[in-house]
């Protein structure tokens, strides 16, 4: 089973992802104003890799985009990517 937790301090944000209550990857942000931030790295350990979890963080960020009519700057080569091949993204990118 997996989860994924949101913290945001008001100038930088993470969501961690957690497979079976260990922790397997995080993507953080900073943000730019009070309308936009920036991906600036996604990761996940070794041991989770290949299971999509990178791509789940990006999703769940544009999902928190979304929700708050926010904008999206992937400065993260991985989110980058992500966004770049899904034209439905485009919403949220900056």
């Amino acid at each position: 089973m997996t989860r994924i937790e949101h913290k945001d301090n008001g100038k930088k944000g993470i969501f961690l992802l957690y497979e079976n209550d260990n922790l397997a990857g995080e993507m953080t942000y900073t943000w730019i104003d009070d309308n936009s931030f920036i991906i600036d790295h996604t990761g996940v350990d070794d041991d989770f890799g290949g299971k999509g979890y990178g791509k789940q963080m990006v999703l769940k960020s544009v999902e928190f985009a979304r929700e708050k009519g926010l904008k999206i700057l992937p400065l993260c080569p991985f989110a980058k990517k992500v966004m770049d091949r899904d034209e439905s993204l485009n919403d949220v990118r900056f």
